[in-house]
Parts: structure tokens; sequence; C-alpha cells
């Protein structure tokens, strides 16, 4: 029960903490493979909020995120994610993100806590 838990622990924030730090997304998903407990990665996770994030830890999460609807996505919409991340304003490129999750039913990135900002 308890690692059914921290699976969805992760699976919510996964992309929030790959927002702030890239290298605490890759201890937490070591230590999810090791099979950490709750407590562990909740700690984790809390400490990699606490970071101030970089425009490139920024830019990576969207690009990871982007990645569920460049296959599906219109003209439009790939031309103004490609005006979005050069830009580097996240704040509307999250609202963007969010959008096309809602638009496109992408259920993984609308429970992902980093859209519901």
């Amino acid at each position: 029960m308890n690692q059914n838990k921290t699976e969805i622990l992760w699976r919510e924030e996964k992309y929030n903490v790959m927002f702030y730090s890239q290298n605490h997304y890759n201890v937490i998903r070591q230590a999810m493979k090791n099979k950490a407990s709750y407590e562990e990665i909740s700690a984790l996770i809390e400490q990699a909020l606490s970071l101030t994030p970089t425009k490139g830890s920024m830019r990576n999460a969207c690009q990871h995120m982007w990645g569920y609807f460049k296959k599906v996505a219109t003209e439009e919409e790939k031309k103004q994610y490609e005006q979005l991340i050069q830009t580097t304003n996240f704040s509307e490129l999250l609202t963007f993100l969010k959008g096309l999750a809602e638009k496109y039913e992408v259920t993984y990135l609308l429970e992902s806590r980093v859209l519901k900002r």
C-alpha cells in the first residue's frame, strides 16, 4: 500500500520537481527504483521544491511536457509553443501546456502539480 501511495505522490510531483531541479529529479527517480519509503521521497521532493528553479530546469520540464503534444498539436499550437519557450515566460507557458492537456485530455499531466499553480 505504502509503495502505491509513494508512486502516486511521485506521479503528481515528477514534473514539478523537474521544473525546479533536474538533479533532484534524477536522485528521486533512482530512489523510486530502490523502493524508497514515502517519507524519504516526500522529503526529497520538499527539498527540490525549496530551490529556486533555473531557466534551464524550467525549460527542460516544459519541453518534457510538450512531448505529449508535439505529434497532435496544430501548426498554430506548435508556433505558439516555440514562441513561448523562446520568451521564457514560464507562467504563460505552463498555462498554455495546461490548456493543451485539457484539450487533448492528457490525464497524466492534468494530475501533475506543476500545472495546478
